[in-house]
């Protein structure tokens, strides 16, 4: 008997009577319904067919009081939660599951005489999940070590059992409901992590079979259980990797399947694991997951998401790909898995995939240890790819995944970092890039120029205007938020091209300049600035050689 037809089973012998006061509570709960319906319903009858309002203002303060008894009786059927109801619940689920454990170890073949013991189980768990509404009781139930009892049915052999015990740890570790209560909060995290609640839920998810609804929805139930703990106490990221988790996660991904909301959630977490946490991209390369990240995005390379939710996925999955480029070993992992073939060709395509593959190469291309990359995306003619998007930005950015002015932040930083990275004939193919089609794309980057110059102008009046209030350093990034990035890298890449390029490129500069009425001082001035400003990207001698080329390239220009 497989265990679908053991749950399934109904015992032929009479259910139990419950006790007689119980009896009576129910049948007084019931009565008051009863009540409360035929009053409603009279009231119904009786109603003209006037507006609503006019009916609610006929309504008695009788029978006011009386509805809203009835809407309290409907949410707290039941006794109410106290120190006594708690110990006796927890009396109860001992002893159920004790002697389910008995049954078995004594008929393990016979699922028959153990089946009933089963079913109570099942029944006592469902009851618990009233103990989610008085978070303050918590440590009393820590006290009363029901964690470690609950955790132990995680392996049970009946995966109902487990899928029960998960809803009911679910419903416990609610995100709101521990905020209600603090030191409750603290209580039940400290015990679950002491009894390595993480693995033991790795462990029933290995076994778990999504294609049943019910294991289904006790995958997404255990995710949202690790969710709930990440976000009272982002420490546990590193425990949750080290129990298997990360791991349990790149397999979930690589499922080949239709589209499903637990891939989805397998995203969000994998995303929250990496999240400001280098151990975790590290783990992450370690364990090849950049060859899983891209093979998941390969998928969107020709295809677009086919809904909002598969939409949040590939969108999950390109930001998980930067949070671990942020790590160096794997950026040589995407070179050598070619990342950077796949995100050309998204970014030909022209499918929804384009925003994030832009952001992908930004992310694998910058600072010093983008060098390998960059002279690589040359090479793969990736400069016929980025250029047609520099020089006009899509109008039709599908669902408005970037707007114009991340488009042209990641488009302008990505030549930046190539200018910075790229050596001998991989350089000289980038410069002579502004000296085609009559300089255009030189008339290119003074239109940017001018227009990312005048909104970081706007920022500064408004600075002004509140006396600087505010530090240096906010203002600063205040300024970098409204455009001065863009600008910087815009003006970067001038006297970059200017000082490397023939001296067609520096006249084009001036001409345009002379026309608009502005000077070269504006620009050296942004790149000054820039130079004191590089940020922590490096080691400290990259920084200082980058500041002396920026300086020595704003003396030349």
């Amino acid at each position: 008997m497989d265990i679908g037809e053991l749950l399934d089973y109904k015992p032929p012998q009479a259910v139990k009577r419950p006790v007689e006061n119980e009896n009576d509570d129910v049948e007084r709960q019931r009565k008051m319904r009863r009540i409360a319906r035929d009053k409603a319903n009279k009231m119904s009858r009786a109603a003209s067919p006037t507006p609503s309002l006019q009916t609610l203002d006929q309504i008695s303060e009788e029978e006011r009081q009386e509805i809203l008894k009835f809407v309290e009786t409907e949410q707290t059927e039941g006794e109410v939660i106290d120190e006594a109801a708690i110990k006796r619940i927890v009396l109860n689920f001992e002893k159920r599951s004790l002697k389910n454990r008995e049954m078995r170890i004594k008929f393990p073949d016979s699922p028959e005489k153990f089946m009933e013991s089963e079913l109570e189980l099942h029944e006592i768990l469902q009851e618990m999940r009233v103990l989610s509404t008085a978070p303050d009781f918590y440590p009393l139930l820590v006290k009363l070590q029901i964690i470690p009892s609950l955790l132990e049915l995680l392996a049970h052999d009946n995966t109902d059992i487990a899928v029960g015990t998960v809803e009911l740890l679910q419903e416990l570790t609610d995100v709101d409901i521990l905020h209600e209560s603090e030191e409750g909060a603290e209580a039940l995290i400290d015990s679950l992590l002491e009894h390595q609640v993480i693995a033991l839920l790795v462990q029933n998810l290995d076994r778990l079979d999504e294609t049943v609804k019910e294991e289904a929805d006790g995958v997404h139930n255990s995710l949202s259980i690790i969710e709930n703990l990440t976000e009272l106490r982002s420490d546990i990221c590193n425990e949750a990797t080290k129990q298997g988790l990360l791991q349990w996660l790149l397999k979930r991904l690589k499922v080949k399947a239709p589209f499903d909301p637990n891939k989805l959630y397998a995203s969000e977490l994998l995303s929250i694991l990496l999240q400001n946490n280098e151990k975790n991209r590290t783990a992450l390369g370690e364990m090849d997951g950049i060859d899983t990240l891209l093979q998941q995005l390969a998928f969107y390379k020709r295809h677009d998401p086919s809904s909002a939710e598969e939409h949040e996925l590939m969108e999950n999955l390109f930001n998980c790909l930067c949070s671990a480029l942020m790590v160096v070993s794997n950026r040589d992992r995407f070179l050598k898995g070619e990342g950077l073939q796949l995100m050309n060709l998204m970014l030909r395509e022209k499918k929804t995939s384009r925003n994030g593959s832009l952001k992908v190469l930004d992310y694998a291309m910058s600072g010093p240890h983008g060098r390998d990359n960059c002279n690589k995306f040359v090479d793969i003619l990736g400069l016929r790819t980025i250029f047609p998007l520099f020089m006009k930005t899509p109008k039709k950015n599908r669902k408005k995944v970037l707007s114009t002015e991340e488009h042209e932040e990641h488009v302008t930083s990505i030549i930046a970092s190539m200018l910075r990275n790229c050596r001998g004939s991989q350089r000289q193919r980038l410069i002579s890039k502004f000296t085609e089609n009559d300089h255009e794309k030189v008339d290119r980057l003074l239109e940017l120029h001018f227009k990312y110059l005048e909104k970081v102008e706007a920022i500064d009046d408004a600075i002004d205007e509140e006396n600087g209030a505010e530090d240096d350093d906010a203002n600063y990034m205040k300024r970098l938020e409204g455009g001065l990035f863009t600008l910087q890298l815009v003006d970067y890449i001038i006297v970059e091209v200017c000082a490397a390029g023939p001296t067609s490129i520096k006249q084009r500069v001036m001409q345009i300049l002379n026309l608009r009425g502005a000077s070269l001082k504006t620009i050296r001035h942004i790149m000054r600035e820039y130079a004191g400003n590089l940020g922590d990207e490096g080691d400290k001698e990259w920084r200082d050689q980058e500041q002396q080329h920026i300086l020595h390239l704003v003396d030349k220009f």
